[in-house]
């Protein structure tokens, strides 16, 4: 059977049709007052950086010419004896490298260890004490405002040269970071089942144990992994203050001008964060695909 499209009058239409105009008419405005805002800012920025094209696109060559400089020369029929010379450091790297991934795994565990602590404290819909939950809001601010470096060049004025300094920055900004990330997916749980432990007699801390950490658990292991990778990259740069790992050998090589140790420390980190990159990313997938299935 055949359905007809009913057509108002004229009359009424008109209304409708104007409604609809001027509707689109504010967001055209809202959409180029945004734009101009945005242009106004770009300018504002150029200026206040002092940004100069014309330097910009006359010392692209002299960028690229550092990386043709620090590459050395690899031969087809000497490649073997050239790997080697360009490599002839790779056992003590590599234990400089070692340091730097359990400087990041450390500050990571114990940073997520604190910031698993403290989302709880600031998610609205579990603390309802506001100054207990601005308190901790305020630490986890605290941690994540100042970069890694900060911390770091602080603790090394403290503690001395060492893994002990990075641990500690990576750790502080780490609880910071994921503390945010994490009291965001609390504030997302299906709140019924704590509302169940609770009326059934449950404390604050059973009633998270049982009723909000299994609903949040495969997200915080994610985020987790995501942040000890962007942690190892972080332990590279902390190494240039002293705090240990390789760091502090690329930077001494960069200094030195020992270009061809520049090139090969920075393929051992790039082949590094790349392989981490690769780990986490299925562990991560595997995570989600779990929770999923379990759904």
């Amino acid at each position: 059977m055949a359905k007809t499209l009913a057509i108002l009058p004229a009359a009424q239409l008109a209304p409708l049709a104007e409604a609809y105009r001027a509707a689109m008419a504010v967001k055209r405005r809202w959409t180029i007052g945004g734009l101009a805002v945005l242009a106004v800012c770009t300018a504002l920025s150029v200026w206040a950086g002092q940004v100069d094209i014309v330097k910009f696109w006359s010392g692209l060559p002299r960028f690229a010419s550092y990386f043709h400089d620090i590459l050395p020369r690899l031969r087809f029929e000497t490649f073997a004896a050239d790997m080697a010379e360009w490599f002839w450091n790779l056992d003590g790297w590599l234990g400089l490298l070692w340091d730097t991934l359990l400087v990041a795994y450390v500050g990571t565990l114990a940073g997520a260890m604190a910031g698993f602590v403290l989302c709880f404290l600031a998610s609205a819909n579990l603390t309802r004490s506001p100054v207990v939950r601005i308190l901790a809001r305020r630490s986890l601010e605290f941690g994540r405002t100042f970069p890694e470096i900060v911390f770091a060049l602080m603790f090394v004025y403290a503690f001395g040269f060492g893994p002990m300094p990075g641990v500690l920055a990576i750790a502080i900004h780490t609880a910071g970071a994921l503390g945010k990330q994490f009291s965001e997916v609390v504030e997302n749980v299906d709140m019924n089942p704590v509302e169940g432990l609770t009326a059934s007699g449950a404390n604050y801390v059973e009633a998270i144990r049982f009723g909000v950490v299994p609903q949040v658990l495969s997200n915080f292991v994610s985020y987790s992994l995501l942040r000890f990778e962007i942690n190892v990259r972080g332990a590279t740069v902390l190494g240039f203050v002293g705090a240990g790992g390789i760091g502090k050998e690329l930077i001494s090589s960069i200094r030195q001008f020992y270009y061809a140790d520049v090139s090969a420390i920075l393929v051992i980190i790039i082949g590094t964060v790349f392989l981490i990159d690769w780990l986490t990313e299925m562990l991560r997938h595997r995570l989600l695909g779990i929770e999923g299935g379990a759904r």
